[in-house]
């Protein structure tokens, strides 16, 4: 099959095989198989070394061929389970029912106003890799958590970016309600993770009206779409049973036979699970046992971190938090980890968000953010002028180190003023205003359009900057003499 690429036009990336013309045959990718075997070992599956591929026969606008490459009869790995962690009550455990390896097929939007359909080919033939879930998920909260936790576990592996929006992870939400007795029947919602609570909750009450409506009518088994506008699910098609599909041997496919070696071997390289990090970084480091929430923040963006083309996940934040605590100056002393982590989550992380950035877009490298934080620790800077200088360091990406910028900001000079006896030299004041100044462009800015409170922003900063010993009054006429300078000049 073609490459997938993400940003790529429709139907630009198709080869004969991802358009089914006659002749060509499929051919198994081996990286598909390693990545589908690291899942399955973190799942805790039993994995065959013997398996084999079937083809599903169904009509549909997404699948050029007539069928679908899969894993029915004797997939990859089978009888597996995953711990779920719930916000307010005990955890849950979700037995998997199978794990297979499938073909992907085309990508089918339709208009509803238009009552047109399109379809793009781009990632048709692409290995997929399917997890069947057993029906052990009794509330659209644990289906969420549910989803989150296999998210995290797959992008810890490398086997998924677990992009939604981008369709490398997709659900099908099977709900299934019926009276006491009935054989269960289930309606398929597709859905993205966002919007899986809502659809579920509103079939979950469109089942029991037909229900209540109609007694003794089962409810149509159906694949069904989420309509975000009205936040009502709508019928896609009839969703056909097992025998409906047609399952055959496909003949062009032999089985997929796997040696122990090879299984070890994945089995050996297994990266750690989100929550084995979380005990290993607990133990490694005492002072973050306070400190739990503010590391689940971190295991939660690391979690979210991109998965390189090769399957090997990206460096994300933990490892960044990592080296941060490994740091240390010539003569060995290392930073607090808790005094780190506040610093990454409260600091870092929020000013990131201000920007709308995530973390993979953090423009500082470990060596800037450690020589911060080390500046501020050692009473370098304050804490306030240390917030001012990483604001400055986001919006001024550079190789500076983070001295030479406090310095050139002159922010060392105000953590001087702070510490001594008050600043009443008029050149002094003058020195501390204009560092202010500098430091905060938006407010002068706003200032100078006719904003007169910012003034009283910016004097605030450097009262507090001068620990509130410098005068107010002299400090208000250097601070409006400067602002509003520019202003008197003819």
């Amino acid at each position: 099959s073609s490459a997938l690429g993400v940003d790529n036009p429709s139907n630009t990336n198709v080869s004969p095989f991802d358009a089914a013309f006659p002749g060509t045959l499929p051919k198994i990718n081996s990286r598909s198989v390693d990545l589908a075997l690291r899942t399955a070992i973190a799942l805790q599956s039993n994995i065959s070394v013997n398996s084999s591929f079937d083809r599903k026969h169904y009509f549909y606008t997404d699948l050029p061929s007539g069928y679908q490459i899969t894993q029915q009869y004797a997939p990859l790995a089978k009888d597996g389970k995953l711990l779920v962690q719930l916000p307010e009550s005990e955890p849950i455990e979700v037995r998997i029912k199978q794990i297979q390896l499938e073909q992907d097929t085309a990508k089918s939007t339709a208009n509803r106003l238009t009552h047109e359909s399109f379809n793009d080919l781009n990632r048709a033939g692409i290995g997929l890799m399917e997890i069947v879930s057993e029906p052990d998920l009794r509330s659209p909260e644990e289906a969420g958590a549910y989803v989150r936790t296999l998210q995290a576990v797959l992008r810890a592996m490398g086997s998924s970016d677990g992009n939604m929006e981008q369709g490398s992870f997709r659900c099908d939400v099977n709900v299934s309600v019926n009276r006491k007795g009935d054989m269960p029947v289930s309606a398929s919602v597709e859905t993205q993770l966002h919007r899986m609570l809502t659809a579920k909750a509103h079939e979950i009450k469109r089942q029991i009206a037909l229900l209540e409506a109609n007694p003794g009518v089962p409810v149509a088994q159906e694949t069904r779409g989420f309509n975000e506008d009205t936040f009502e699910t709508y019928r896609l098609r009839s969703k056909e049973d097992a025998p409906d599909y047609r399952y055959l041997p496909d003949p062009n496919l032999g089985r997929l036979r796997l040696s122990q070696a090879r299984i070890d071997a994945i089995r050996s390289s297994l990266p750690l699970l989100p929550w084995e990090i979380k005990q290993r970084l607990l133990d490694k480091y005492p002072s973050l046992i306070s400190k739990e929430q503010s590391l689940d923040v971190l295991l939660n963006i690391d979690s979210s971190k991109d998965v390189n083309p090769d399957g090997e996940p990206s460096t994300g934040i933990i490892a960044f938090f990592e080296q941060l605590c490994e740091l240390s100056t010539p003569s060995g002393q290392k930073l607090d980890p808790a005094y780190i982590i506040n610093w990454l989550t409260h600091e870092l992380l929020g000013q990131l968000a201000i920007r709308k950035q995530s973390f993979g877009q953090n423009p500082l490298s470990v060596a800037q953010f450690w020589e911060l934080l080390h500046l501020v620790d050692n009473k370098t800077l304050t804490g306030t002028s240390g917030k001012l200088l990483l604001r400055h360091m986001l919006d001024n990406p550079s190789v500076t180190s983070a001295l030479e910028t406090a310095r050139n900001l002159n922010l060392t000079a105000l953590s001087s003023a702070s510490s001594t006896s008050a600043p009443d030299d008029i050149s002094e004041l003058r020195s501390i205003c204009q560092t202010a100044i500098a430091a905060m462009p938006k407010e002068v800015a706003a200032a100078r359009a006719g904003n007169a409170n910012v003034v009283n922003k910016i004097m605030g900063f450097i009262m507090k900057q001068t620990r509130g010993r410098a005068d107010a009054l002299k400090i208000k006429s250097v601070l409006e003499e400067l602002i509003f300078q520019d202003k008197k000049k003819p």
